[in-house]
């Protein structure tokens, strides 16, 4: 059985995309991530890519995606260079200093996002000035790995909605699913799992309506709204995937005390978490 080029038989149509021209040009280290990455990601698992169609435009614009294994920056880069775009991800600050790391996530054209003293919000002006000029940035807004007990997206952090909010650009929900599998999150022991090879699930759905909310004033009650329709527009795709119900809340973790910062205010921060100042307990992601 003849295969496409992303993995699935020719005649499966659901997962089955037509690629596009690419839209950006590759510099040197664009180039390094795609012989590097292309094999790897097909050697872990069975890509299956749906939805490119909705990133194939010469515009900006803001992937939203859920976050469920290490692999999923990875699998995601994949997806959007095979749309035929490149893809800005917003990702801890701390990378950069990782030697080597820090220089390809620079070559490449990556965005930090700083997480201590209260800098998250303006680490956010960055990838505004990347969707004005363009480009695909894309922002976990689980701002971590799910620590959901059955994987489902968290309750959103406040940035994916001030970025949302702050222009005239397609909001495109995405999910991953099947990297949990090949690589498990947050286990001491047996997180690589890669055989029997998996399916991997990359998928985006058309951009989300949020006409509701453009030309309001900007405050908390507003933030906490978008960053919820926007998350629960993820969960609602990832049910697609899934084949299953999705639950009607969004799973909150436990919050640790800080020094200067009750525990039990739940009117801190509009939607259950800080903006910023928290580090993600694991992945690459932030949601600012």
């Amino acid at each position: 059985m003849a295969h496409s080029t992303d993995g699935a038989p020719d005649d499966a149509p659901a997962t089955r995309t037509r690629r596009s021209r690419n839209l950006e040009r590759d510099n040197g280290w664009i180039v390094v991530c795609r012989i590097v990455f292309y094999p790897l990601t097909a050697l872990l698992g069975r890509r299956r890519f749906r939805g490119m169609e909705h990133l194939q435009v010469p515009a900006g614009a803001l992937l939203v995606a859920n976050h469920v294994s290490h692999l999923d920056p990875v699998y995601d880069a994949v997806y959007v260079r095979k749309a035929g775009r490149w893809p800005h991800f917003m990702a801890k600050a701390s990378i950069w200093k990782v030697p080597g790391v820090g220089t390809l996530m620079r070559g490449a054209r990556q965005i930090p996002v700083e997480r201590s003293g209260g800098a998250g919000q303006q680490s956010l002006q960055p990838a505004i000035v990347a969707l004005n000029a363009g480009r695909i940035v894309v922002i976990y807004p689980d701002g971590t790995i799910t620590r959901d007990p059955d994987t489902w997206p968290m309750r959103p952090k406040a940035g994916v909605a001030v970025l949302a909010l702050a222009g005239d650009f397609p909001v495109i929900p995405v999910v991953n699913w099947g990297t949990q599998h090949v690589f498990v999150p947050y286990v001491k022991k047996g997180r690589f799992r890669p055989w029997p090879r998996k399916d991997v699930v990359v998928a985006a759905g058309p951009p989300i309506d949020l006409s509701a909310f453009r030309g309001r004033e900007v405050d908390a009650r507003l933030v906490r709204d978008v960053s919820l329709h926007i998350m629960g527009a993820v969960r609602d795709l990832l049910a697609e995937v899934r084949q299953e119900p999705a639950p009607q809340r969004f799973f909150v973790p436990p919050r640790e005390p800080k020094p200067g910062r009750p525990s039990d205010d739940p009117t801190a921060d509009p939607i259950g978490g800080p903006v910023a100042g928290e580090a993600p307990d694991e992945g690459t992601g932030t949601g600012a």
